[in-house]
């Protein structure tokens, strides 16, 4: 477990097994759930944008404290202020640091216009201080090189940087495999608003996962293949109540929604849920409110990852884990099942939710695994 190499050797006639190796090697965490965050906005109480004293301990109040996976600072469409938002990242993105639980993300105009010119300015200041850079209308104007020539300034300021490509056209969409094949890519964004526009289709609040329902399906078997998530679209509906932190568990969050959500909640919720079972490795959110809601969605709950384990472990004590079939609570399981079982701790293992305890189990699974067969279940790490 404390290993920082993968070791492999071949046992059972040609299969290759991993058999030391920490829990690096499965990928970094999901971007989860992102949280749209403006630098200076506009304040509806005063008519007019805040200055940079207002912003600053708007972002001290907020930002700093935020529950949500990942902070998006958008300066592209939702950032009027672009030059002063700037001025305010530089001031505050490196008080941002003791927050090793947050992404750090920065939406960048679309490549090579002046206001993108002046976005890599500020990224090759503050390379340190963030995690993600995520290109807007990528590969409309130029193609992947667009991802190529942004890859290669990354890696010379912070090779740890990754780039999430926004799909927001069809010329997106039909190159999106070759967006794709750069290794600082690891999940890509559907970009829904901005693709609905371009495709000339009316989408609505409570319905686009269905009106945009075969392009998200496009995106995502592209990006099964290449071994990169996706990041589902953002909402545009924002109720007032807000679901509090304690409830983890579906019965309590249906409780919950009966009690007191709002129509736009349970809209939230259940467009959350849905790309949670499709696969989905991450979510994009407006309003605060949203950011729990979309996290018991999107992360297995602890009832679910128990049973996860209870069903691995009945099918290693049965020696069916590759090869077999068990009952388990009145259901025929065999190993593609088991498989989607070891799929649920991974995922709550990537949306840093898996207990040590889980995390070393899995680890454990994983052991007794073909390195073929830890592809064909996890196609995120670095075992690729």
């Amino acid at each position: 477990m404390t290993e920082n190499r993968s070791i492999i050797h071949k046992q059972n006639g040609d299969a290759e097994y991993c058999r030391v190796f920490n829990s690096s090697i499965l990928g970094d965490a999901w971007p989860g759930i992102q949280l749209y965050y403006p630098p200076v906005k506009y304040a509806p109480s005063l008519g007019i944008y805040e200055d940079i004293e207002a912003a600053s301990l708007r972002m001290k109040k907020h930002a700093h404290a935020t529950n949500a996976h990942t902070l998006i600072f958008d300066l592209e469409d939702g950032c009027h202020l672009k030059e002063l938002s700037r001025t305010l990242l530089r001031q505050e993105l490196p008080h941002l640091q003791h927050r090793k639980d947050v992404t750090i993300a920065l939406r960048v105009n679309p490549f090579r216009t002046d206001e993108y010119e002046r976005d890599i300015e500020l990224i090759k200041d503050m390379a340190d201080f963030i995690d993600v850079v995520m290109l807007s209308k990528a590969g409309e104007a130029y193609g992947a090189a667009e991802v190529r020539d942004l890859s290669n300034l990354l890696v010379g300021w912070n090779s740890k940087m990754t780039i999430q490509p926004i799909i927001e056209h069809p010329k997106s969409l039909k190159i999106a495999p070759d967006l794709m094949q750069y290794n600082t890519v690891k999940h890509v964004v559907f970009g829904i608003h901005d693709f609905s526009k371009a495709m000339g289709i009316h989408i609505t609040p409570e319905h686009w996962p269905e009106e945009l329902n075969y392009f998200l399906n496009q995106i995502m078997f592209e990006a099964r293949i290449a071994g990169k998530g996706v990041i589902g679209g953002v909402e545009t509906l924002i109720g007032s109540s807000s679901m509090p932190d304690k409830y983890v568990e579906p019965h309590d969050v249906r409780r919950w929604l009966d009690l007191h959500g709002e129509h736009e909640s349970r809209v939230v919720y259940k467009h959350a849920c849905q790309e949670a079972a499709m696969g989905l490795t991450g979510k994009q959110v407006i309003h605060p409110s949203h950011i729990h809601l979309c996290k018991v969605a999107y992360t297995p709950s602890p009832t679910e990852i128990a049973v996860k384990v209870r069903i691995l472990k009945a099918a290693i004590e049965a020696d069916a884990l590759l090869g077999g079939a068990i009952k388990f609570e009145g259901e025929m399981l065999d190993p593609p099942m088991f498989g989607k079982a070891l799929q649920t701790l991974l995922r709550a293992h990537a949306l840093r939710a898996l207990s040590a305890r889980d995390v070393e189990f899995a680890m454990t699974v994983l052991q007794l695994m073909p390195t073929q067969v830890i592809r064909e279940n996890w196609p995120y790490g670095s075992i690729l």
